[in-house]
Parts: C-alpha cells; structure tokens; sequence
C-alpha cells in the first residue's frame, strides 16, 4: 500500500497492491476485510445478507403532504422487516435513499431516518431480527447551475443531514455523488473518451477527495461506518443509454472500468464498505481494497433495465434491489414482495456456500456465464476480469494514469473475447475498440498537460472550475450567474 494521503500528494493513487488477487476468491458474502453493525450483521463474513431499497409512489413533498410521506415510511419499515423476519433471513439492511426536498429540508429526511431506525429497533424486539440502515442523502448540488460542489445552501443541507442522521444511529453513510457530472453526459452522448476521462479521472476524483473527507469526518464523530460512493450517475447512465441503443454497448463497458478510479476515492479517504448497491464497478473495488459491496442485478429491473442481472450478484455481499416505490401489488405492496425476492435469492446463495467452497463455485460459475459472452458489459465484471482491471488500477501512481491504464485493459478484453468467440460484440461496435485505443494512445503522458488541453477545449460556463481545484486558461472569461435549475438526474436509478 502507497503511503497515505497528503495536502501535496492528495491525487497520487494510495493502493498499490489487490486485496484479492485470485478470481476464485473474489466471490459473494465474503471479503477479507467484513463489517460488522450494531445488531450483530457480519458484512462479507461468509453469509450474503438482502439489502432492500424503496422510495415513495408519485406524490409531492410538501408540508401539507408530510403525515403521509411518513406514513409510508413507517409502513415499509413494519411490513418488510417483519416479512424478513417470517423468511428467517439472517439479517437485512434497509437503504434510505432520500428525495431532493429531503436533503435540501434536512429536517424531513432525519424525520424519516428516526421513523426507519425505530422500525428497526422493533423488529429487532419483536423477532430478534438483525437490520441496519444505510442513509443516502442525494447530492443536491447539481440544482445550481452550474453547480457549486463546495459551498451554498444544497451543499451545507447534506452535510447537515448527514451529520444529523449519524448522531441518530444510521450506520452506513452513502451517497450517489455527481462531480465531473457537468461534462460527463455529454461525453457519453459524443462517445468522447477523452472527455470522459477528464470527468471521472480529474473533476470526479478531485470532489470525491473533499466530499468523502468530510463525510469520513461525520461518519468518525458518530461511531458509524462510511460505506461508499457509487459512479451510478456516470457507468449506469452509460449502460442505460446503450441498453435503449443510444451509445455503443463497448463504450459504456469502457466507461464502467473507468468509473472505478473515481469510486476507489471514498475508499482512499476513510470509507469501509459495503460499497453501494448501484455500484457496478464496485467487484473491482472489492478486489482492490477487501471491502465488503453491494450489488444489485436483476431485482433491479424496478428501476432500470441491465444485461448483467445473474452475474452481479457472483460478487456481492448485500444483494440488493434499486428503489422500489411504495405501491400495492397483487402480493402485497412493492417493498414487500421485493423483500421476498432478495431473501430467497439470499437463502440459495447461502445454501450453495453452506454446501462448501464447490458448490458455491459451481453456483457462481452459472451466474456469470449465464450473461457474460452476451453483452460486453457484463463481461467486463466477471471475477476474472475485474481482478485485471484492478490490477491496472493499482498499477499507476495517479488517478490520471490508471483511468488509461484502465481502459486499455478493459478494450483489450473485449477484444481478446471477442476474437476467441467468447463474447458477442455488434458488428456496427466492433469498430469503436479501434477508435478508443487510438483516443489513448493520442493522450498527454502528464496529468497536467492533459488538463492544460482539455481546460482549453471545455465549456466553462458549465462548472465552476476553483469547485475542482482546476485552473482558468490565461484571458478566458468566465461569468457564472449561479441560478436555480433542474438536474439531469441519473437514468441508473430511475432518477431523472
């Protein structure tokens, strides 16, 4: 391991070797550095535990709608632990994603936090049941156009909800963040690597270093646990946009390898796992630090659609479902029933890794070729794979180097795979392997020179750029007026 972080050397790499290194290890419900929470969960201890995420029907937040917004709450929190409790699952964890006037009100979001914590605690008196919860506040910050990541109103209501739902109890502090996010769009709509590089790689890696300080700093104070980011805003936006063909399926598998760099951040700063659900990226990360991830796949499809839904769960710690709303199926409501489908897809994991190191194996070598040779961003994640690509990562001394390192491996996978009939890569895509290599080999060997370039070549009245500690080329004007606007949201998470 690099030494640690310093003022002088904060975007130097600080892994320098993998804590899983043999793909045969890097397999769900055990890492070899596991969480334990109040109630006795054991993250990554040998058992894959559900982690169920849920969110409102369509209705407005306002204070005339609030008694009902925590009615739902309170509903979800009785009806599904006390359903995981008739499953017999071994422990659940519940994620609290807030909704943007809950973080800019941090009030209304610690409400639902308190309303969730003391769900947990009666299911743990009533049944014995383990549970946790993981708040995560949105990144508000992107309401400002263009956006201001290190002060102002959204940026000092996170922080404050933050800060309040860890003095409650919330053990696992997470968050979707967005920086680098003004230029990465449109990066993907222009299959623009380069772009996406200086948005994930510098910008992304430059606010992940502030924001997870602070968020470290938070979690510290309270005796809880700062779990970890997720590029759901960057990787999953890609993967939805080559889902509905809007972008080259080998772009965005590219992209999801890049994305790693930016979330390995939170990890560098302080945070221990579990690695959010929406993280894709984030069986690379395991492999790099041995933290315990969640992961989400086909249960998902609530949110978004992926063509990674058995092979995602190979990996996992927590299994997990993307946000659900609060709606009433023929079952049951929504929550409910998704509950039961995380527990049993739990109870059989569970069981092949009871059965022995064999028949997990056998299990988990289902779950990955059952997706892997049909799309390439799915087998950019199987074990083996992502042990490469960790190991480009760590490989490099600076973020800037490793987003390249990365990528080249990640293409070259692709299409060592596709030459060996192992992977099935569209015909009209098979050209952008080519297109993207060259794109890296045209890169700056500097990170200096390289932002130096793309400083010149960007727009600047889209961000703010002192917020990523980037210089302002010598005569340009910039004249921001800092207004109030809609967010681009993230199609990943159903988000919009």
């Amino acid at each position: 391991m690099r030494l640690p972080l310093t003022p002088k050397n904060e975007y130097i790499m600080k892994y320098a070797d993998l804590a899983i290194s043999d793909p045969s290890q890097l397999v769900y419900g055990v890492s070899p550095r596991p969480l334990k929470t109040r109630y006795g969960l054991n993250i990554g201890g040998g058992t894959i535990y559900p982690e169920l995420n849920f969110t409102l029907p369509n209705m407005d937040i306002k204070p005339a709608t609030l008694p009902e917004v925590y009615r739902h709450y309170r509903q979800i929190a009785e009806e599904t632990l006390k359903r995981a409790a008739e499953l017999e699952v071994p422990g659940v964890v519940l994620e609290f994603e807030t909704l943007p006037p809950m973080t800019e009100h941090p009030e209304i979001g610690l409400e639902v936090v308190k309303i969730l914590l003391d769900g947990i605690e009666k299911a743990n008196s009533a049944y014995g049941l383990k549970a946790a919860l993981r708040c995560t506040p949105n990144d508000n910050r992107e309401f400002i156009r263009p956006p201001l990541m290190r002060s102002g109103r959204y940026w000092e209501a996170m922080l404050e909800l933050f800060e309040k739902s860890a003095a409650a109890g919330a053990e696992l502090l997470s968050i979707e963040s967005v920086g680098g996010k003004e230029l990465h769009d449109d990066a993907l709509v222009n299959g623009d690597l380069r772009a996406v590089l200086f948005s994930l790689c510098v910008m992304g890696v430059r606010d992940m270093r502030f924001l997870w300080e602070h968020i470290v700093g938070i979690a510290g104070r309270h005796g809880v646990h700062a779990a970890g980011d997720t590029a759901c805003g960057f990787g999953n936006t890609a993967m939805v946009l080559a889902e509905r063909r809007m972008i080259p399926k080998v772009f965005a598998s590219v992209v999801r390898a890049v994305s790693a760099v930016r979330s390995l951040v939170a990890y560098e700063c302080g945070a221990v796992g579990p690695g959010k659900d929406c993280g894709y990226e984030n069986p690379i990360l395991k492999a790099i630090t041995g933290f315990p991830m969640s992961m989400e796949g086909k249960t998902s499809a609530c949110a978004h659609l992926s063509p990674v839904g058995n092979l995602a769960a190979a990996t996992a710690d927590l299994w997990s479902n993307e946000s659900v709303q609060n709606i009433k199926l023929l079952g049951a409501m929504a929550p409910v029933c998704y509950m039961e489908q995380l527990a049993y897809d739990c109870r059989l994991m569970n069981q092949a890794a009871k059965d022995g190191p064999e028949d997990r194996a056998r299990l988990i070598k289902w779950m990955v070729e059952s997706d892997a040779a049909l799309d390439p961003q799915a087998l950019i994640l199987a074990p083996e794979n992502c042990i490469s690509l960790a190991q480009a990562i760590v490989s490099e001394d600076s973020h800037y180097a490793a987003g390249i390192s990365v990528a080249r491996k990640a293409i070259g996978i692709l299409r060592e795979s596709h030459q060996q009939g192992r992977l099935r890569i569209n015909e009209r895509e098979a050209g952008w392997l080519d297109r993207m290599e060259d794109e890296l080999d045209d890169m700056p060997e500097s990170e200096d020179e390289f932002i130096d370039e793309m400083m010149e070549e960007v727009d600047l009245e889209k961000f703010t750029p002192q917020d990523y500690d980037l210089p302002v080329p010598a005569g340009a004007q910039v004249h921001h007026s800092h207004s109030e606007g809609s967010a681009p949201g993230c199609l990943g998470c159903g988000s919009h």
